[in-house]
């Protein structure tokens, strides 16, 4: 079971704390400007908060994937953009750290942790979002260098990184013949076609074109032909992160409506003194609560190396998710109009909610991996309800198992 230490809880009343003081003021002025928020880029740097997993022996603090939850969830309270900018720095991290050479861990992973660099996770394309085993770009082998061409779509920073983690194709069809480079932004033949969004705009969100763009054969990221391995283990360790954003984000979302409810009044009582908004936030309370456990849990797994966390990091992102929908959504409703006025912070926390469901793949994506995540742990073991089987012990050969692509 997990639980933070003293020493964890005073880190993350810390991160609160710098979080309310110099984060919160800045949160609705993210979403009227549309701009990455690199001054608070920048206090995350100076607090050292920016790659709070990484190894120490490459910038990071070397923490645990819960506090690291822990911290996640405290950003997302605020404001989603911001919590997006600490997970982000992980993602880009976790394939480096996964397959890189050590010559290429020194090399990009202290920046990360500095804020010195951005890096950007680059796998998903205008045809194969949640089907990455299906992406088109590719990177043929001439001499020292890998010439890569395509195009990525929905990539995150992209436009103002240093270098980009790109999958692409290097061998035959199918996942098999996919592998991952570090491609830097300033090489010849890179362009980048922005995008705006519906949430989390803040987010500098992409399409990155690459013309006969030359990478030396040094930037690759573990073997050839092995780069769908590291992204679905990436994905593994990435999806309860994005369950912390989404757990933060519908904690924010009460705290509001719990504000809102206890003073604004009603037939001549507050909000609160009503029993159908009683009702609302103990349901959200409720929900947000098991989300969070869930979600720590999956950390948890991670830390001790469970080979069950594929499916409950999978878990974890669609129940944090699912319930960051709902929970906004909530808080909308509970301030009526107002909850409707870009006035007040509900209308935004709902639509940063959304892409919660869809980015690191989508919910429907996630169905598909727990599902088949059960197939395989039932595979291996002796049937439970033994006088309920049809008699043909073959019958399961066909059902789904393995490995299945997710968006990036």
């Amino acid at each position: 079971m997990w639980r933070l230490t003293d020493e964890e809880r005073a880190f993350r009343d810390h991160v609160r704390d710098v979080v309310l003081s110099e984060i919160r003021p800045r949160s609705i002025e993210l979403d009227d400007r549309s701009e990455y928020p690199q001054d608070i880029h920048d206090i995350l740097a100076r607090e050292r908060l920016l790659g709070l997993t990484i190894p120490e022996a490459y910038g990071g603090r070397g923490m645990s994937e819960l506090v690291g939850c822990a911290f996640i969830e405290e950003l997302g309270k605020v404001s989603g953009t911001v919590s997006l900018i600490g997970a982000y720095v992980d993602l880009v991290a976790l394939p480096i750290m996964i397959g890189a050479s050590e010559e290429l861990k020194r090399t990009y992973l202290p920046g990360l942790c500095t804020g010195e660099t951005k890096g950007s996770y680059a796998v998903s394309e205008p045809h194969a979002g949640s089907d990455p085993a299906a992406l088109k770009t590719t990177a043929e082998r001439r001499g020292d260098v890998y010439v890569v061409n395509g195009s990525k779509r929905f990539i995150g920073n992209a436009g103002m990184s240093d270098f980009y983690v790109v999958f692409a194709r290097t061998g035959g069809e199918g996942a098999k013949g996919i592998s991952a480079l570090i491609v830097e932004s300033d090489s010849a033949g890179v362009s980048v076609e922005p995008l705006e969004t519906m949430g989390m705009p803040g987010w500098q969100l992409g399409a990155p074109h690459f013309e006969d763009v030359e990478v030396p054969v040094e930037n690759l990221i573990g073997r050839e032909n092995e780069g769908f391995k590291i992204a679905m283990m990436t994905f593994d360790r990435s999806r309860f992160v994005v369950a912390a954003q989404a757990v933060g984000v519908a904690q924010g979302a009460i705290d509001l409506a719990l504000d809102y409810a206890m003073r604004r009044e009603s037939m001549g009582k507050p909000l609160m003194g009503h029993q159908g908004i009683q009702f609302k936030l103990a349901d959200m309370e409720a929900d947000v609560a098991a989300a969070r456990a869930l979600t720590f849990q999956a950390a948890s797994f991670a830390d001790a190396g469970d080979p069950r966390l594929t499916k409950i990091s999978s878990s974890a992102k669609l129940v944090a998710s699912d319930v960051a929908m709902r929970v906004t959504t909530e808080a909308v409703q509970i301030l009526g109009g107002n909850g409707y006025l870009k006035d007040f912070p509900a209308e935004r926390m709902m639509r940063d909610a959304k892409v919660l469901q869809i980015y690191e793949g989508s919910n429907e994506i996630q169905r598909l991996v727990i599902a088949r995540q059960m197939v395989k742990q039932a595979a291996g073991r002796e049937a439970i309800w033994p006088e309920v089987m049809p008699g043909d012990e073959n019958v399961a050969a066909g059902l789904p198992s393995g490995d299945v692509p997710a968006r990036a």
